[in-house]
């Protein structure tokens, strides 16, 4: 599989079909999209006018059961945290995804990050998110964390994250446009258990 970050928490994953996480600020229109995940309702995670530039007909949507209004219709998954589904092949467990610090991302919304598996490898996409009780105890082998700060963990939480949760690759995201600064990827780097590897996308 092949791992790229647009930016920002913009992720595609090209593997025997191409999944998209959240896509935001997309140059070019692709309409290459098997999947869609989206973790929340928030500008830089759920944007429309992106979507539509990689969408084609037979895109399916996973969405948090909460955005239905927003996003409901034809080739939809709903899903609610802790819940576990088959989409288009793939196992995938919604975790949730809030903040314990701050309140812009409350427990009660039901926003979700996901552990998808594939080609074996449980590949887990945080959304918003602190550390917390739930995202501590899952396991996986590649994270895609937040790491910028103000709206979600800052580097030093992620890597405490990481450190504890153990994939075998850690990859930063959420930072040097919306939120946190260019640097804050190297930062986490540093911070991250050396056993563990980690790769700067962004």
């Amino acid at each position: 599989m092949q791992i790229t970050i647009n930016c920002h928490s913009s992720i595609r994953v090209a593997t025997d079909k191409i999944i998209y996480f959240d896509p935001f600020k997309i140059e070019e229109e692709t309409h290459d999209a098997d999947i869609i995940f989206i973790t929340h309702d928030h500008f830089d995670h759920f944007s429309v006018e992106d979507i539509k530039k990689v969408e084609k007909e037979d895109t399916v949507y996973v969405i948090p059961d909460c955005m239905y209004n927003l996003l409901g219709g034809e080739n939809v998954v709903t899903v609610n945290p802790g819940e576990k589904n088959i989409v288009e092949g793939y196992e995938v467990l919604s975790i949730p995804s809030y903040n314990v610090h701050s309140s812009f991302h409350p427990k009660e919304k039901g926003y979700v990050g996901y552990v998808v598996t594939i080609e074996g490898k449980r590949v887990y996409v945080a959304g918003d998110c602190d550390m917390n009780e739930d995202n501590t105890k899952l396991s996986c082998d590649i994270a895609l964390v937040p790491v910028g700060g103000k709206y979600t963990m800052d580097y030093k939480e992620a890597a405490e994250l990481i450190n504890t949760i153990r994939p075998e690759l850690a990859i930063p995201d959420h930072y040097g446009g919306v939120a946190g600064s260019m640097e804050d990827g190297e930062k986490f780097r540093e911070l991250v258990d050396k056993d563990i590897r980690v790769e700067i996308l962004v």
